[in-house]
C-alpha cells in the first residue's frame, strides 16, 4: 500500500496574532511532498489559504472560532487514509476545551479512529480506548485567548505542526516544533509517535 503524507496544522492567526508561518517551517513545507493538508481552522487570511493550497491541492479546512469570513466551512470533517478514519475539528465546540472524555465522545460520534483537534495552541498526542487523539498546536506560535491548557495561561506557545504517514492500519506522526535554546537560536525539533488501529475483538 502506498504511503501518503498528510499535513495537519491550525490556529495560524496570520496577521492578527502572528506575522507568518516561521521561515524554518516554510522551508520544510514545499510543494510535491504532501498529499493532503488538514487545516483545523483559524487561518484568518486569504494569503495563508493560498500558501496552504500551494503545498497541496487537496486542502481540507474546518471552521475555527475566528474564521468569521468563511461561514460556509464545516465545523468538522472526516477523511479516510488506509483503513483509518480521521476526523478533524477546530475544537471550540468541544466542551470543556481539550477534555479527554469530551474528545472521546466526539470521536465516537464521528465514528473515527483518529481525532485531530485544535484551539489550545499546544501540541498533544495520546491514545484512549483504542483511538488516537492529536492536537498539532499552533503553526505560528500564536498566543491564544480563553482558559484552556496553554491558552491565556501566560506560557509561551511553541510553534508546531504535524505530518502523518498512514499505511494501512498504522499511522506514524511526525511532530515538528520550533524550539529556542538558551542562546536564542531557533531549531526545528522532530518527534515521532506511532499508532496502530486495534484489531476488532472476535
Amino acid at each position: 500500500m502506498t504511503s501518503r503524507l498528510v499535513l495537519c496544522l491550525g490556529d495560524l492567526f496570520i496577521p492578527d496574532r502572528a506575522p507568518d508561518i516561521p521561515a524554518k517551517f516554510k522551508k520544510l513545507l514545499t510543494p510535491g511532498k504532501i498529499g493532503q493538508t488538514l487545516c483545523l481552522g483559524n487561518l484568518t487570511s486569504k494569503e495563508t489559504y493560498d500558501f496552504l493550497r500551494s503545498i497541496s491541492p487537496d486542502l481540507q479546512i474546518v471552521k475555527g472560532d475566528f474564521d468569521v469570513e468563511a461561514p460556509q466551512l464545516a465545523l468538522s470533517k472526516v477523511v479516510s487514509h488506509g483503513s483509518l478514519r480521521i476526523g478533524f475539528t477546530h475544537g471550540h465546540t468541544v466542551i470543556p476545551p481539550g477534555d479527554a472524555d469530551a474528545l472521546l465522545i466526539a470521536a465516537r460520534q464521528m465514528d473515527v479512529d483518529v481525532l485531530l483537534w485544535g484551539g489550545t495552541h499546544v501540541f498533544e498526542a495520546y491514545e484512549l480506548e483504542g483511538k488516537f487523539f492529536v492536537n498539532p498546536g499552533s503553526a505560528t506560535g500564536a498566543v491564544g485567548t480563553g482558559s484552556g491548557a496553554g491558552v491565556g495561561g501566560g506560557e509561551e506557545v511553541v510553534p508546531s505542526f504535524c505530518l502523518m504517514d498512514v499505511q494501512g492500519e498504522t499511522l506514524v506522526l511526525y511532530v515538528y516544533q520550533l524550539k529556542t535554546d538558551a542562546n536564542g537560536v531557533e531549531n526545528v525539533a522532530v518527534e515521532k509517535v506511532a499508532y496502530r488501529k486495534p484489531s476488532p475483538s472476535s
